[in-house]
Parts: structure tokens; sequence; C-alpha cells
């Protein structure tokens, strides 16, 4: 049998970094995770194939060579996968279909032969047995949460890791708060389930052997979901492994804003390796935070939680919205203001959104406003409901908060006051690795000398240089993120 997984190309948006991504020679962010997981759950004895179209083409030849082509996708991949499909019908190819985007919107896709949805390693053995019994059915759906302390190590084997600027690894599912936009806990659960400590060395012990050196990414919703089997089990173990190992890693995650509430859990994460943190902050207004049921961030100052986690040693990014119902105009600068007072430089903000399983895509059926499908981006100006406030003011609001914020003066400012506070509690870079340097002499081109604000990269540079020098490579990432963050963002037409 012959399988050619295919992974959906991603659009332009806040979280592609594509056009960062052309100043260390990459092709992609990070590895597909999810299909390298299902590619590991295939029959030993059968051939497969991956093909990611963030990083190549798929062409004709690869899609004749396959008895199937297995699709795995999230909603912002749709434009992409519906050209798949429509290639691998020409050819008269059968399709197997799964992941979040087929999982909540599974009827939209009438071209699919055969759907597998919810977590693969419920439905996908049940899928393999019929497929090798010639007797598929259309569609295998389960209620049931997985046991992923029996998910395989995913399957390195068939990618290009060296067209990837970093790899993902996954230890829990499920989220035990329960936010009214998101729909993590209808896809996963609200109980958080858990790898043990064991699969996890072995996927850095797998990483290690390939290779592989620099930034993975902890793909868990809330990384910190069962705090006390992180700091009694988990960390620990890694903290021993990465010394044994000389640190080969820097570790990035998600994670709620209550991790700032525990002290010894900031402290073994930053002694395990853990350099960034993303964190949902959403809105400084804490009616619109009740609005949408975010408990863990009401009754708690916001902007101290933020500068407790970076004094820690671990780099804040965070999430934000605006289109709550209790929004008022006033949003839009008090957004902007924390934004700028809390020093994060990684700052998404986007328009609210329903997602199709979650509860506030429920009640605005109920209400008759959902007019549309979600995108999956919630920074392309789009909104799939009616909101409360006037769209026209609510769109141009969002226009002010991007752009204030990534106007390269307040950019800027957010670079310098993070590093200013910002102590790297790793080891010293000692040298400048081939990559760096490139992206070096290519940020000093396209933002030093060719941008119209090049002063203010000349400014952090010569900065950096006399006051942090060892963090000097951190400040040219910033840098380039910037140029990317500026290319991503346009005007309301």
């Amino acid at each position: 049998m012959n399988i050619l997984l295919v992974y959906p190309k991603y659009p332009d948006t806040y979280w592609s970094f594509k056009h960062a991504l052309k100043f260390v020679s990459k092709k992609a962010v990070n590895v597909p995770l999810g299909i390298l997981t299902v590619a590991a759950l295939l029959p030993s004895e059968w051939n497969k194939r991956l093909v990611d179209l963030n990083v190549s083409k798929l062409s004709d030849k690869d899609i004749i060579w396959a008895d199937f082509v297995f699709i795995s996708a999230m909603s912002i991949q749709i434009d992409s996968v519906k050209q798949i499909i429509e290639q691998c019908k020409r050819l008269n190819t059968k399709i197997v279909a799964g992941g979040p985007l087929f999982t909540e919107e599974f009827e939209k896709f009438n071209g699919v032969d055969y759907l597998v949805l919810n977590e693969a390693e419920v439905t996908f053995p049940l899928f393999i047995e019929d497929l090798k019994n010639g007797q598929p059915q259309k569609i295998y759906q389960s209620g049931i949460f997985a046991d992923i302390t029996k998910s395989p190590i995913p399957d390195y084997s068939l990618i290009k890791l060296n067209k990837y600027a970093g790899v993902t690894i996954q230890y829990s599912r499920g989220c035990p708060f329960d936010c009214e936009f998101c729909d993590i806990t209808a896809l996963f659960g609200h109980k958080v389930r858990t790898k043990n400590s064991t699969q996890i060395l072995s996927e850095l012990d797998q990483l290690l052997r390939i290779g592989w050196r620099g930034s993975v990414f902890f793909v868990d919703d809330n990384f910190i979901g069962n705090k006390q089997k992180l700091k009694n089990d988990l960390l620990p173990v890694i903290i021993h492994w990465m010394k044994l190992n000389n640190y080969p890693f820097i570790f990035t995650t998600e994670a709620s804003i209550n991790l700032a509430d525990d002290k010894d859990l900031m402290d073994m994460m930053v002694k395990a390796g853990f350099a960034q943190v993303f964190v949902g902050i959403e809105s400084p207004d804490e009616n619109c935070l009740m609005e949408c049921n975010k408990i863990q961030n009401n009754n708690r100052d916001l902007l101290s939680s933020v500068n407790l986690i970076q004094q820690y040693g671990m780099e804040v990014t965070a999430g934000f919205i605006v289109g709550f119902d209790n929004d008022s105009t006033s949003i839009f600068q008090r957004q902007i203001d924390f934004i700028q007072k809390s020093g994060i430089i990684t700052a998404m903000v986007g328009l609210l959104n329903a997602p199709r399983l979650s509860k506030l895509y429920k009640r605005l059926k109920k209400e008759g406003r959902i007019v549309d499908s979600f995108t999956g981006d919630n920074t392309d100006y789009s909104m799939n409901f009616i909101p409360v406030m006037d769209k026209k003011v609510l769109l141009e609001g969002y226009q002010k908060i991007i752009n204030n914020i990534y106007s390269s003066k307040s950019y800027y400012e957010r670079i310098l006051r993070f590093l200013k506070h910002y102590n790297p509690p790793f080891k010293e870079q000692r040298t400048i690795s081939f990559n760096q340097f490139i992206a070096l002499i290519k940020s000093v081109i396209y933002i030093g000398i060719l941008k119209r604000h090049r002063r203010y990269y000349w400014q952090l540079v010569f900065w950096t240089l006399f006051n942090k020098p060892k963090i000097f490579p951190l400040a040219v990432t910033y840098c380039i993120y910037g140029y990317h963050f500026k290319k991503v963002f346009r005007n309301i037409n």
C-alpha cells in the first residue's frame, strides 16, 4: 500500500512568519507534528511519503504514486485543502482526511472519500483495520478521548529538518478552563491528559539523535494545565536531561496567566530551558473577561503578572481580542496602552470570531448573529458574526491598534523596554551560527538600509552592542519579526 501524506499550505498570516523566514533561509516555522504522528500509526509494511506544501510542491506524479492521499488540516488551511482535493479528484486518487478542520465542518467536504475525525489515536486504527479488510466506512467519529500515553513518537524520517525553523512536541491535551470563544475543550476535553515523562524524553532523544538543535515548541494549548504533575514528574527529568546533554534546545510553549501565581513552577520551567511562553491576555477590560468566561484572567493585575513571568526569564508573547459585546470605543486605546506598558513585543491582536464548536458560536447562532464560517485567521479583518459595536467603528478601531503598536516607533520602544529588564537565564552563546550571521547581514540590508524608518533599527543595534552585547542576536531577531509583522498587516479597503 502506498500512502501519500499531504500537509496543506498556510496563508501569509501573523504566525506564518513568512517574511521573517527568508532571513534564516527556512521554508516553514515548525514541522507538521500532527501528520507526522499519523504517519507513525500506519502499518510498518506500507510505503509512505510526506509532502508539506509549506516547503515543497505537490506534483501529479506524487499523487499518481499513491493508493491513498491522507490530508490533515486546520481551519486556516482551507484554501489549500480545496486545491489538494481538486487535484486528487482530477487524478482519481482516493482521499482520507482528518484534523480540526474536518472534525469541525466535515459536511463541507463531499470530495473526501473517507473522514477520520476526532483524535487519530482513537479513530485511525479503526479505519486502518477496515481498510485492510476491504470495508472502509465513509466517516469515523468518536466521543472518546485518547489515552496519549499510547501515542507514538512522530515519524521525522519523512521530512527534511533543514527546511524548518523549529520543531514541535506535545505533552498534554485538554484545558481546565472554559473560555467561551475557544473550541479546545470541545475538541480535547476539560480533563488534562498527559504523556508520561519517559515518552517526552524518548522524543527529545530522537530529536537529538537526528541532529536537531535550537527551538522546540511544546504545542500544548495550556502547558500548565496540570501543575502538580509538571512539577513532580516532567520538569525534574527535563532539567536533568538538558544538563546531561549540554542544553541543546530552547523550549517555548503556551500557558494561562496563572503561571505567574506559582514561583516554583516558573523557576523550574526556566531551569528546564523554557525561554518563551504565549499567554492569552485577551482584554484589559474585566467586563469582557467575564463575558467570555476568562476567569483565570479576572481579579488580577494582568500587567504585574506579565512582568513577573518576564522577570523570571521567560519572554511573554500574547494574544489580545477586540469585538466583545461589552467592548466600548475606549477599548482600542486601552489595548494600545496595555501592550506598550507591558513590553510584550509579539502582541497578536485579533478580531473576535466564533469557531464552529465553541460555546460562543452556539450562543451567537441562537441569537441569529452568525453570518459566515470562521477563516481560522483572526487578524485578516474578517468576523463571522454581527458585533454589538458598529462594525465600521470596530474595524477602524482595530486598525488604530495595529497601526500604533506596529509602527516602528512603538514596536522598537517595546523591544527596548523588554531588553532593558531581560536577563536571559541560559548559558551565553559564544559563537554566532552561520544562519545567524546571514540573518544579520540581511537585516542590515533590508531593515537597516532599505527601510524608511531604519533609524530605529540602528538605535537598537547600537544600544544592545554597548549595553547588553550577550543578547545582540535576540535583538536582531526582534527586528526581523517586526519586518514580518509590518508586511502582514494591511489597511482596510
